[in-house]
């Protein structure tokens, strides 16, 4: 298996989801990164293997990594609670519907690299968009997407959810 890289945001405000997905097999790269990152926390980013319940990771074993450093109590919760539980929701759901095949995941590895705004309040915003996100994002590492055709054509006018002109 080659290598899925994938990207979404979804919602509006605070509470919107950035998630970026690497999704990759065992004993490649993607292992390599998967196996630092966790074992290289740095201060207010802590990486830690995403579960869909106690003791039950997400399976294609998924490493949660927070790309806001954590700000405060409130963040700290819905960035370890809301939004990695909607991480889990969303690979699970992937698996579910065959984006990710039910038959590879014990041969996988996935980093899912989420924006949880220091600013959000909204426990079930946060969960949902983070759940949207992920599932879009292993989508579109899947497909492919977005096509070079698809980045050149919006070059022209680029925007993101800090810059509309």
């Amino acid at each position: 298996m080659s290598t899925d890289f994938g990207e979404s945001f979804v919602g509006e405000g605070a509470e919107a989801a950035h998630v970026n997905t690497v999704l990759g097999a065992t004993g490649g790269p993607v292992e390599t990164a998967w196996v630092t990152a966790l074992a290289t926390p740095r201060a207010g980013h802590v990486a830690f293997v995403a579960t869909v319940a106690p003791g039950t990771a997400v399976r294609p074993f998924t490493l949660f990594v927070n790309k806001a450093a954590i700000e405060g109590e409130r963040h700290a919760t819905l960035t370890w609670g809301a939004a990695h539980a909607g991480v889990a929701a969303g690979v699970m759901e992937a698996v579910a519907e065959g984006t990710v095949p039910e038959g590879e995941v014990a041969s996988l590895l996935l980093i899912a690299a989420v924006w949880v705004n220091p600013q959000a309040a909204d426990e079930r915003a946060v969960f949902e968009n983070n759940k949207a996100a992920t599932l879009l994002a292993l989508r579109a590492g899947r497909a492919g997407n977005p096509t070079v055709s698809d980045a050149l054509a919006a070059r022209h006018a680029p925007t993101n959810a800090y810059y509309r002109p």
